[in-house]
């Protein structure tokens, strides 16, 4: 199975070229950095010991940050490489105030490309987090026997029986793994089926949340707009459709509150322009965040098309709609929203998050709704109820340290 998946590879490196070109075109890689991803480093090693993290996309990266920022606080001997796959991760660890950790994007998968990268960085502890399985990389770092450690582990239903067509391959990465820390059960449970060795389940580190943040303030004019609003609810990382069910929402609320405001943060925001579409077919006043204009007084949903500061529109909020919910999705994370203390309500569809939603749930944080009307009520009730934000803040933040806590101490043992 290596073998074939070595000549895939090789496939797409010979295609690669014109696929980044397309994807630069469309804006989705950084022009000034593509030659990252065939192995050239943009950055120099400086340091003795490196410790390499690796994660797909945003959130991934962001679960790791509490960990990294431990470790640049007591390992002063230590560089820090973060690479990612998207662009999108690279622009959001911009807003860490890191001195010793840096980033670059992960090179295509290709034995000869693989060598290049490792050679240059030699990193003493490589650290791939949730569910990103590199064959070429695992078997050489292996190979060079270097500790490799798999951080909050994630694997769904879905990618175990996808893992599970190809069995002794499945086997022959994941038991390349020194250690698996788990964030959950079920993840635990897919991991020994698939080879893991030594598997602990210390909790979802998203729960963690980072300290170095630089993080961005809406302007004077958008606060003093929304401060002049009554914002009861927000759609946030809705899917096709949810948005349609955000909207009859606010247009039933509006009947029994004045000046109300919906924002609606959809989960991929080059959606932004079909979400502009429904709204001007019915005649709704809107404003897209990315725009320039002025805000009209008479707007009634504000579109966060932008990319990032989802959590700069959460504490307007005091209860949040969590998207890919209504969809057969899965669901979104809801513990960004938990965190800055909202109540969540969310569809039917949670199945990759549900142990955080049963956990949640205990807390009395999340709600699943089964339509329109029993929303409403919710959002209604939530109004007229007392704020218990602050509780929710503190009960996350403990159990949010606790996790933070023994994922380091677990990875302490294979720092140097």
């Amino acid at each position: 199975m290596l073998i074939i998946y070595r000549s895939l590879i090789n496939l797409l490196l010979l295609i690669s070229p014109i696929i980044l070109i397309l994807r630069i075109l469309k804006g989705k890689e950084d022009s000034s950095r593509f030659f990252e991803k065939y192995g050239f480093s943009s950055l120099e090693k400086n340091r003795n010991n490196l410790i390499w993290f690796h994660g797909s996309s945003v959130g991934e990266i962001l679960s790791a940050i509490p960990i990294i920022e431990k470790i640049e606080k007591e390992k002063k001997n230590i560089q820090i490489l973060i690479t990612s796959n998207t662009l999108s991760s690279s622009k959001v660890l911009k807003k860490y105030n890191f001195k010793r950790t840096f980033h670059q994007f992960l090179p295509i998968d290709s034995n000869i490309i693989v060598k290049k990268f490792l050679n240059h960085w030699e990193p003493n502890l490589v650290i791939f987090i949730e569910s990103e399985i590199w064959p070429n990389f695992l078997n050489e770092v292996k190979n060079r026997k270097i500790p490799l450690i798999l951080l909050n582990a994630r694997i769904t239903k879905k990618t175990y029986k996808n893992w599970m067509h190809f069995q002794k391959f499945a086997k022959d990465n994941f038991n390349k793994f020194d250690l698996c820390l788990s964030q959950n059960k079920e993840t635990t449970f897919y991991l020994k089926r698939l080879g893991g060795k030594k598997i602990v389940k210390y909790g979802n580190l998203k729960f963690s949340t980072p300290n170095s943040r630089i993080l961005k303030t809406l302007n004077k004019k958008t606060t003093n707009f929304f401060s002049m609003k009554k914002i009861l609810f927000g759609g946030f990382s809705t899917h096709n459709t949810e948005e349609k069910f955000c909207v009859d929402i606010h247009l039933n609320l509006k009947n029994k509150f004045k000046r109300l405001l919906t924002i609606i943060v959809p989960r991929h925001t080059f959606r932004a322009d079909e979400i502009v579409e429904e709204l001007n077919r019915r005649k709704i006043k809107f404003h897209r965040h990315s725009s320039n204009n002025k805000i009209q007084k008479d707007t009634e949903i504000y579109i966060v098309d932008t990319f990032g500061e989802t959590e700069l529109f959460m504490k307007y909020c005091k209860i949040v709609f969590l998207g890919g919910s209504l969809i057969n999705h899965g669901g979104q994370n809801p513990i960004e929203a938990a965190r800055n203390g909202c109540k969540v309500i969310h569809g039917p569809s949670i199945s990759n998050f549900k142990e955080v939603y049963k956990l949640l749930n205990n807390y009395n944080i999340t709600k699943q709704i089964r339509s329109k009307n029993t929303t409403i009520n919710l959002i209604r009730k939530a109004y007229s109820n007392k704020n218990n934000s602050n509780r929710i803040k503190l009960k996350l933040n403990s159990l949010g340290r606790t996790i933070l806590i023994k994922n380091y101490n677990a990875l302490n043992k294979y720092l140097r």
